[in-house]
């Protein structure tokens, strides 16, 4: 994935986003995914994106069941 599918996944996600919200998790592996694609090319994140990652990341290592 080059620079110019990054900002076109970037721009399509967050206009997915500024609707509706859908599957948490579908959002979570989208971003996630996007930003290490990102990461891999060295550019620079943007905050929001990191945060609702960070954020999202929480969420669902709270909810999942303990590792026995």
């Amino acid at each position: 994935m080059d620079r110019v599918e990054i900002e076109a996944e970037l721009a399509l996600l967050l206009n997915e986003m500024e609707g509706d919200f859908g599957d948490a998790h579908e959002v979570y592996l989208r971003v996630r995914q996007l930003l290490d694609s990102m990461r891999a090319y060295g550019m620079d994140l943007p905050n929001d994106l990191v945060h609702l990652e960070e954020e999202l990341e929480a969420q669902f290592r709270s909810e999942a069941p303990p590792e026995t």
